[in-house]
């Protein structure tokens, strides 16, 4: 699957340093999965949501409100393939600026 980020031209400076920042945050998720730390996949979820949104990247707050909802029901299979879906779309994501 293609994925296709449309982006404000003024962010484009701070995209390189975003995707950083989302990659750092799957490790961050596989941590707290898997040592069962749902406080801490419900922090770093909920700040996907805000995020994802702002920089134009809406898939990133979708993956967010899986993997929070999953925390809240300890659904370690859902976040496990969500952060599957978030890795996928990271990798292949493209971005266009505008």
């Amino acid at each position: 699957m293609n994925y296709t980020a449309v982006v404000a031209k003024d962010l484009e400076d701070l995209i390189p340093v975003f995707i950083k920042n989302r990659n750092k945050e799957i490790d961050l998720l596989r941590a707290a999965l898997g040592s069962g730390d749902y406080e801490q996949l419900k922090q770093i979820s909920h700040r996907m949501k805000g995020v994802g949104n702002s920089y134009g990247f809406a898939p990133i707050s979708k993956f967010g409100k899986t993997i929070e909802d999953g925390a809240r029901t300890s659904d370690n299979a859902a976040i496990e393939a969500c952060i599957g879906d978030y890795v996928d779309y990271l990798q292949k994501v493209q971005v266009v600026y505008e």
